[in-house]
């Protein structure tokens, strides 16, 4: 994981200008200010669909392969370094009020005095299908192919051509 510092002047203003361009999606999904939220993505493919509620700090790390759908309400939580990057690959189902976090916080009560923030990647395989409510931590891989059942809690990596779910989300079968 990589530190990064959340609060300082320049961090604050990007993300004061990506949550004015999510808002404004969230308030009125048309296709210009969804062209605007796909903009913010380092790379956003062709046919990728995103519902209204999207969320995400900085956008500048997400990277969405072609044909992706993202239901309603997703939050990704990326940061503004290399470790912070949340890639999602191709034909891939995300469902509602799932949320990719790339970003934590330190343990240690008196390191998180220092508000410093910690980031690993995210990297979701390509005909990955998530289901509504997960919640997928820093540093997780999810193979090709994979399924995680609804309300997972996925803190390790998920391998392909299996189907995972639970809290801490566990492999139930290959598929």
């Amino acid at each position: 994981m990589q530190s990064f510092n959340n609060i300082s002047k320049e961090n604050l203003a990007q993300r004061k200008a990506v949550h004015e361009i999510c808002r404004l999606f969230n308030k009125s999904p048309s296709k210009g200010n969804l062209k605007r939220i796909k903009e913010l993505c380092s790379h956003c493919g062709d046919g990728v669909i995103i519902k209204a509620g999207f969320h995400c700090d900085y956008g500048s790390q997400i990277q969405i392969g072609d044909r992706t759908f993202i239901n309603i309400n997703c939050t990704m939580l990326d940061a503004p370094i290399s470790e912070g990057v949340i890639t999602i690959g191709s034909d891939c189902l995300i469902g509602p009020n799932v949320q990719l976090l790339a970003v934590s916080h330190a343990v240690n009560p008196m390191a998180r005095l220092n508000k410093e923030n910690f980031a690993a990647p995210i990297t979701i395989g390509n005909n990955v299908w998530i289901g509504a409510g997960v919640i997928v931590l820093a540093g997780v891989t999810i193979g090709d192919n994979a399924v995680v059942g609804a309300g997972s809690v996925v803190t390790k990596d998920v391998a392909a051509n299996t189907v995972v779910a639970g809290n801490p989300a566990i492999k139930l079968k290959d598929i």
